[in-house]
């Protein structure tokens, strides 16, 4: 938005001074990543930049640390345990956060307040805190150290997201379509397949992507559910850092914020399109 005509000395000041601001925070996130990727190409083995790669000379680069990773078996086991814990846990948040949210979009539910913090409790709780809880509740019904505690405790993490995402859809939503797909003889289950779920579909897989970038990341809840069997790739990487520092990490990082932004990019795309869908002008 551009600073308007009539702005006044104290107004122009407070408007730049609050996008320097923004910026600065910016430069300050953005440039441990501007440090990292540059590094992952390291043809040595250090975790700084070398008299050859300040001069930019190609023989200073290498994909050697990636080679390194895709070579190791310990590296494509995390991979493994990474994918398989994401797919079923972002999944299971996708179908949960979704009749969460549509049973929260019912004006006659009771304690509507009280059920939505609940729901989104595991985003404020420390995580530190969820992690101890999960541990001792799980150990106590026996699926700590296995696959299936692991994924119910990323379905836990996931499950807000979706919840928000698709409460978000759902505050737009035109319920005379339902009854008018009832009035024309269509089942609950089919108007629910065939009208709800494609208008708030775009809600609830930018949920499911927030919920598989959770799921990906989480190291802290991991460690106390996870087995050795189970070892994630944020696992492996805090494992790497305490036993053996390698450049591999930082070749493990960079994929992982290329994988990011490919999925904050999706979600942007699906923001996008609901707009347009709804006939709402993104400006």
């Amino acid at each position: 938005m551009a600073l308007p005509s009539y702005a006044g000395p104290l107004e122009t000041f407070w408007y730049y001074a609050f996008r320097l601001f923004c910026g600065m925070v910016f430069i300050f996130l953005i440039t441990p990543l501007l440090i990292i990727i540059p590094l992952s190409f390291n043809v040595e083995p250090y975790f700084s930049f070398t008299e050859g790669m300040l001069e930019f000379d190609p023989d200073a680069y290498s994909l050697r640390w990636y080679q390194e990773f895709f070579a190791s078996e310990r590296w494509m086991a995390a991979i493994k345990n990474t994918f398989i814990v994401a797919v079923c846990s972002t999944f299971l948040s996708m179908v949960l956060g979704t009749l969460a949210a549509l049973g929260l979009s019912r004006s006659e539910l009771p304690f509507k307040g009280l059920i939505m913090g609940l729901l989104i409790s595991p985003m404020i709780v420390p995580l530190i805190i969820s992690a101890a809880g999960m541990f001792f509740f799980y150990s106590s019904i026996g699926v700590s150290q296995s696959y299936m505690g692991l994924i119910l405790a990323h379905t836990a993490l996931g499950t807000p997201f979706v919840v928000i995402t698709v409460t978000a859809t759902l505050s737009g939503f035109d319920y005379n379509l339902v009854r008018a797909a009832n009035s024309l003889g269509a089942s609950p289950t089919y108007a629910f397949f065939k009208v709800t779920v494609p208008l708030i579909m775009t809600g609830v897989i930018s949920g499911g992507l927030f919920a598989l970038m959770t799921s990906v990341d989480e190291v802290v809840v991991a460690i106390f559910i996870a087995g050795a069997e189970q070892r994630t790739v944020p696992m492996q990487m805090w494992a790497g850092i305490r036993e053996q520092i390698s450049p591999t990490i930082l070749a493990v990082a960079t994929m992982l914020v290329c994988m990011s932004i490919m999925l904050l990019s999706t979600v942007e795309y699906l923001r996008r399109r609901s707009e347009a869908i709804r006939g709402i002008s993104a400006h």
